[in-house]
């Protein structure tokens, strides 16, 4: 498994910024198999963007999780960008972070790395925060994504503010049923008869915070006719041994991936 810590200057955010990726190289399964021709032009990978929660930067994964082994194992690639605290989202003015993590950071990837850029292909997923992000990509843009998973997060609906709807947050310029309110923004994709990716929610019951807003938006998804899977884990919190646990299952049986390389006479 190659590991990859990248700093470059991003145009969307006006400044340098960190991504790690993890791009599966030669290993004992490459070993075990019998593949020799493992590295072969026109080769590519399947992607997991992967975003971080609150007070998390790019390395939170590589650091608390075996994001590493389990990319390995599975023969994917997975990209973990750096948002530090601005929930994905673009601050009119400042920077453009939830522009970069749709935009810029995929063009960027697929023109160094070789990544699939087909829609069956890619996959989102995130923690905390990261979950509201990865809700937001995957309801903006459901076209891009064959699979999202919100790990202990939603879309802050209903329940998750006290029960209370959550309004769009006014300094980064939202508006009504765009994309800064996305849990609104779900019902005008699929009104629109946009083809909406598999949804997974996954959250511990014993995560007060993260507990009704995964719930809820679980729910929504649901009532509006979307594909998801929802699972509450007895017991956990919002902690890592949980995210740990749902990456394992997510990428070994959850996430509809191939675990392997896409080779020029599989394509």
């Amino acid at each position: 498994m190659a590991v990859i810590k990248m700093n470059f200057l991003s145009q969307t955010l006006g400044m340098q910024t960190n991504i790690t990726v993890c791009l599966p190289s030669f290993s004992f399964a490459d070993i075990m198999s019998g593949r020799k021709d493992v590295y072969v032009p026109g080769m590519k990978y399947q992607v997991l963007w992967l975003l971080h929660g609150g007070t998390g930067d790019d390395s939170d994964y590589l650091h608390f999780s075996n994001i590493t082994r389990y990319a390995d194992d599975n023969k994917i690639a997975v990209v973990m960008p750096a948002d530090y605290n601005a929930s994905y989202t673009d601050d009119p003015n400042g920077a453009k972070y939830f522009e970069f993590v749709a935009d810029e950071l995929p063009k960027m990837c697929r023109a160094i790395f070789p990544f699939s850029d087909k829609r069956e292909d890619n996959f989102v997923a995130g923690l905390s925060m990261g979950a509201m992000g990865t809700y937001k990509l995957a309801v903006t843009y459901p076209e891009r994504y064959a699979a999202a998973l919100c790990m202990s997060g939603g879309g802050r609906g209903p329940n998750a503010n006290g029960g209370k709807e959550r309004s769009p947050e006014p300094k980064f310029g939202a508006d009504p049923n765009g994309i800064n309110d996305p849990w609104n923004y779900a019902v005008t994709q699929v009104k629109a008869g946009k083809d909406m990716p598999e949804f997974f929610f996954t959250v511990g019951t014993a995560d007060e915070g993260a507990y009704p807003d995964s719930t809820t938006t679980a729910q929504h998804m649901i009532g509006l006719g979307c594909k998801v899977h929802f699972e509450a884990v007895p017991g956990y919190k919002h902690e890592w041994d949980f995210w740990d646990l749902t990456l394992r299952k997510a990428l070994n049986h959850w996430l509809p991936i191939r675990h392997s390389v896409i080779y020029p006479d599989e394509a």
